[in-house]
């Protein structure tokens, strides 16, 4: 009987090799994301903004090893605040995933943003702030009526994204040739606009946000063969590659355009397009950027407000409202509602302050959890023998250092408004556990 209940129910099939892996965390990670802070960063690193993401890669490897470590001790949903919460305990890792929860509702807000940004520079005449309302309504729509499956519509993106890198990697190379004599390095020395080692840092701190999802990888381990070892292979092989395509990309832009002088710095790659490839590039790159943040916005939405009423319907957040289900639509409207309202500051926010807040919440992150493979393997388990020494305290506490030393570097306001968030997460922490005489509730992170 026991047999017959296994067979109905059925399992998880491993069917996913370490090629299928690293793809899904390539495509997690969206290659066309190094356009998003494109004009932003390059002005402030002063041109030098492959060396800012050869600054983030370099933290970002140390990073991606404790996850994969992490990763192989945890092979279960909730990424950093999963690890954390079992390394340190309920209370710090339900501050880690308020920290996280931060990023999870700025994310869709950033994608409105830049739907706004990119579809106002192709229509002037409308405002950015009717776009980012428009689409605002769109996926709330969707999301409340609820959606069956977006993956047709996710691999059409995918597809054209791809393309379209490939296009311009192709326009930009024929630029390049026939522009003659041209100094390589002026990617590498910059254009003068800033000088010495902080710009670059600041630039790289605000680069964590192309990063964000390559631990995604992990939440495939009861699908992948050999999880224990393909996974974490995986995961390291997807920051590498997603990295060398963003100094690719950011190295070879720059030999095309070497200025910081945009028409508008926070839709500087239009200026990139149209010196690469005249208007056809532009036009194609505005129509396959807007397409990819449509899609990000429904599925990142769609993933917070779950969050939202899981967090509700366990009375972490108020259950009457964030608990709710609709017995029309079978959806968490209040949820969706909610996140909506709080995406509606894309039309006053600026693309900088967004960009830098979400790669606050990620660098918390990446920090807790290269201090969770000290904690979990160096000190738990005792793994301090030669190699142990450097795997599990030299090895993450570098990563943890270099995610420190990009996390400080990131501006005031940003640091103002990501540790006034983790106040806010503490001081509810301290009522819901009724001055921490009860026990922490546990956040639903699995979206």
């Amino acid at each position: 009987m026991a047999d017959l209940a296994e067979a109905a129910e059925g399992r998880l099939r491993r069917a996913l090799g370490l090629p299928s892996l690293v793809l899904f965390g390539l495509v997690y990670m969206v290659p066309l994301t190094v356009f998003t802070t494109y004009g932003i960063v390059t002005q402030t690193t002063g041109g030098r903004l492959s060396v800012a993401y050869l600054v983030t890669l370099a933290a970002m490897v140390f990073t991606a090893r404790s996850y994969a470590r992490m990763a192989v001790a945890y092979p279960v949903a909730g990424s950093a605040y999963t690890y954390t919460q079992r390394s340190f305990g309920a209370p710090v890792g339900f501050l880690a995933g308020w920290s996280l929860l931060l990023d999870y509702l700025f994310l869709p807000m950033i994608n409105y943003l830049v739907i706004g940004i990119y579809l106002n520079a192709a229509v002037p005449a409308i405002p950015g702030w009717v776009f980012v309302v428009l689409s605002i309504a769109a996926v709330t729509l969707l999301n409340i009526v609820g959606i069956v499956s977006v993956a047709r519509a996710n691999l059409v993106i995918i597809a054209i994204q791809a393309i379209f890198i490939v296009t311009f990697l192709v326009l930009a190379c024929s630029k390049v040739f026939s522009l003659g004599a041209v100094d390589l390095l002026a990617p590498i020395h910059g254009d003068g606009g800033a000088t010495g080692f902080s710009p670059v840092l600041a630039g790289a701190a605000i680069l964590c946000l192309s990063f964000l999802g390559f631990d995604a990888v992990s939440t495939l381990s009861e699908e992948a063969k050999d999880p224990k070892r393909s996974v974490p292979q995986a995961i390291m092989i997807a920051t590498v590659v997603a990295g060398v395509i963003f100094v690719v990309l950011s190295y070879l832009g720059q030999l095309v355009f070497p200025s910081n002088e945009f028409t508008d710095v926070e839709s500087g790659s239009l200026d990139l397009m149209l010196t690469a490839g005249g208007q056809f590039l532009q036009t194609f790159f505005t129509a396959a950027y807007v397409a990819g943040a449509l899609g990000s916005a429904i599925a990142s939405q769609a993933s917070v407000a779950r969050i939202l009423y899981a967090m509700g319907r366990d009375g972490v957040l108020p259950r009457s409202f964030f608990g709710h289900v609709s017995p029309r639509f079978a959806t968490p409207v209040y949820a969706i509602l909610a996140v909506s309202a709080v995406s509606l500051l894309a039309t006053v926010i600026s693309l900088t302050t967004l960009a830098s807040v979400i790669s606050f919440g990620a660098l918390v992150a990446f920090s807790v959890v290269n201090l969770s493979v000290i904690k979990h393997y160096f000190v738990d388990r005792r793994e301090c023998d030669g190699v142990g020494l450097i795997s599990n305290l030299v090895l993450p506490l570098i990563g943890f250092l270099l995610t420190v030393w990009l996390w400080t570097s990131l501006s005031g306001l940003t640091l103002v408004i990501g540790l006034s968030w983790l106040a806010a997460g503490f001081v509810w922490l301290a009522g819901v556990t009724r001055g921490f005489q009860r026990p922490t509730p546990v956040l639903d992170l699995k979206e």
